[in-house]
């Protein structure tokens, strides 16, 4: 069994300087395109391969438990990592710039939507960032699957994960509860195999600054969680209670900020497990956009860096355009958008600050090893399902659903394929699996020749 040591964290002395931190966090925040797939792959490479802050185990047993909360869970696994490296000061600095490059551009893309109606222009320079994460994605399932599966048992559960997702819509959190009961039964048979006391894949270069055995330094206590608890509750409520306090209670932003508040605490399993219901609320009932512009702006967020439930920005900016009441238009659809992301994402931060030193605690506890051992094991099979769905709707316009007994497929419409797309995802990947390129410099590479497709396109 391993030897568990205390290490120097956070709350004595950061793991890295926070300057260092932050330059690193923003420079993944800028390759966070993807969805939750690509943005995993990019912290994946980051954070556990290249620059070796966190090592394999640690990494996945924290997306383990990102994967358990509502709420995009690689923005949550980045202010765990940044927690883990520089206590709050680097869950905030994390999380903050995890999300930062998508608030702007959704915002600035939203804009002109709303003045010009269209954004085909804007959508031609990223045309190519799609297909080259795709070749990202591929690199980090096959990395993290044969880093992070030490045995066949898990290997079998990730396979059955990846399956019972893809080919028969088995809901998300079932499947997690499932691969926690599995590695629990696993961990009575087999107690070798619980936890971070299994075996580990061999792993190249120095060991990383946060041993994967090692405790975090910052303690959980009765005082610390219920001052996180109150703050967290009071920054979360504080716009929408200002809002309503000078707007009126009948206001389109207080009706936002309180509908999406409630949203962000039953977002399991990613935004497109909630999006079904954001739409049908948002068109339906609120009437804030029409049925064809919540397509647009999924569109949009998967095309910009960041979360793609940041397409609750896109609707909540054109809902309170539409509906100001007694404000400007635009410092109407301005404010709704800024007060939909932070009542999205505070919740976030209070799952991370106020959970995650109990979590670290419990990281030796045998029966929460063997069942989270068993949800990391899950998770890799989840990634591979995000990395499928990406890929599908980045390479074809349109795919459509079939339902034979207990199967639930989608498929592509083999018609709608489209080229430039499957060209540049190409090239991604000879740039990333044959020439070694960085994240960096292969998206530059891609969106670039996109662009020029697109445009190639339009001309003829």
């Amino acid at each position: 069994m391993a030897v568990v040591t205390d290490q120097p964290g956070p709350s004595t002395v950061d793991v890295v300087s926070l300057r260092e931190a932050t330059k690193a966090w923003f420079l993944i925040s800028l390759q966070t395109f993807g969805g939750p797939a690509g943005q995993i792959a990019v912290m994946q490479r980051t954070l556990v391969e290249e620059k070796r802050w966190i090592g394999q185990q640690r990494f996945l047993f924290a997306l383990s438990y990102c994967t358990l909360l509502p709420g995009p869970e690689a923005q949550q696994l980045a202010t765990y990592v940044g927690w883990l490296l520089n206590g709050v000061r680097g869950a905030l600095v994390a999380g903050i710039l995890f999300v930062l490059p998508g608030v702007v551009a959704l915002l600035v893309l939203s804009g002109v939507y709303v003045a010009y109606g269209d954004t085909t222009l804007v959508e031609a320079l990223f045309l190519g960032l799609g297909p080259a994460v795709i070749a990202i994605v591929l690199q980090a399932v096959i990395r993290v699957g044969r880093k992070g599966l030490t045995h066949p048992v898990y290997v079998a559960l990730a396979v059955a994960s990846f399956v019972a997702l893809t080919f028969f819509a088995v809901p998300f959190p079932v499947v997690v509860l499932l691969a926690g009961v599995v590695g629990w039964v696993v961990g009575r048979a087999r107690p070798d195999l619980a936890g971070s006391s299994g075996r580990v894949a061999t792993d190249d270069g120095p060991p990383p600054l946060v041993p994967d055995d090692a405790l975090h330094a910052e303690r959980p206590s009765a005082r610390r969680s219920v001052v996180v608890l109150v703050v967290g509750l009071v920054l979360w409520a504080a716009p929408v209670v200002a809002a309503a306090l000078v707007l009126g209670r009948s206001s389109t932003l207080v009706d936002q900020g309180v509908f999406f508040s409630g949203a962000a605490v039953v977002t399991f399993g990613g935004a497109y497990a909630v999006l079904a219901y954001v739409a049908q609320q948002a068109v339906d009932v609120y009437g804030w956009l029409a049925p064809g512009e919540m397509v647009r702006g999924l569109a949009l967020a998967e095309t910009t860096p960041g979360p793609l439930i940041m397409v609750v920005q896109f609707v909540a900016f054109l809902g309170a355009y539409r509906d100001p009441g007694t404000l400007d238009p635009w410092v109407a659809a301005v404010l709704a958008a800024l007060l939909t992301t932070w009542v999205t994402f505070v919740p976030c931060f209070l799952f991370i600050l106020l959970g995650a030193p109990y979590v670290e605690r419990l990281r030796h506890n045998r029966t929460l090893a063997s069942a989270l051992t068993g949800i990391t094991a899950a998770v890799v099979g989840v990634i591979a399902n995000l990395a499928l769905y990406f890929a599908l709707h980045t390479l074809f316009e349109e795919t459509r659903r079939v339902t034979t007994g207990p199967l639930v497929l989608e498929l592509p419409v083999v018609g709608t394929l489209q080229w430039a797309a499957l060209a540049v995802t190409v090239l991604g990947c000879l740039l990333i699996f044959r020439r070694g390129w960085s994240v960096l410099r292969t998206l530059g590479a891609c969106t670039l020749v996109g662009a020029a497709l697109h445009l190639a396109t339009v001309a003829t």
